[in-house]
């Protein structure tokens, strides 16, 4: 299911897709919500982007094949930390990019 799509789903069918596509339980798919709520995502649909987003993460950085992501004592909110500075990266260089986009054009009259 595409991500657009996903995020709109019924909180029980959000739950439940995050428990089929990445083995998290609604305790812990709870708990993750609340970290991102506590770093300033208020809107529903952004954190629900950001939590399969980061669960995504998680999955392509653990380097296991395993379905089910996991977190050590702690791990949560080192992993939680370490996405959003990565994610943070992402951003300034989409924003570098495009201010070099947008200063290298020249006005044809």
């Amino acid at each position: 299911m595409h991500i657009e799509k996903a995020i709109h789903l019924p909180d029980i069918a959000f739950v439940r897709l995050c428990n089929d596509r990445f083995g998290v339980n609604k305790g812990l798919y709870n708990t993750i919500d609340t970290f991102f709520y506590d770093r300033g995502f208020e809107e529903i649909l952004e954190r629900r982007k950001n939590v399969l987003v980061f669960l995504e993460y998680i999955k392509r950085t653990s380097g296991t094949k395993e379905q089910r992501v996991k977190f050590g004592s702690g791990g949560l909110s080192l992993k939680i930390e370490e996405y959003l500075k990565e994610e943070n990266k992402i951003i300034q260089i989409m924003k570098y990019q495009s201010n070099i986009a947008t200063t290298s054009r020249k006005r044809v009259n």
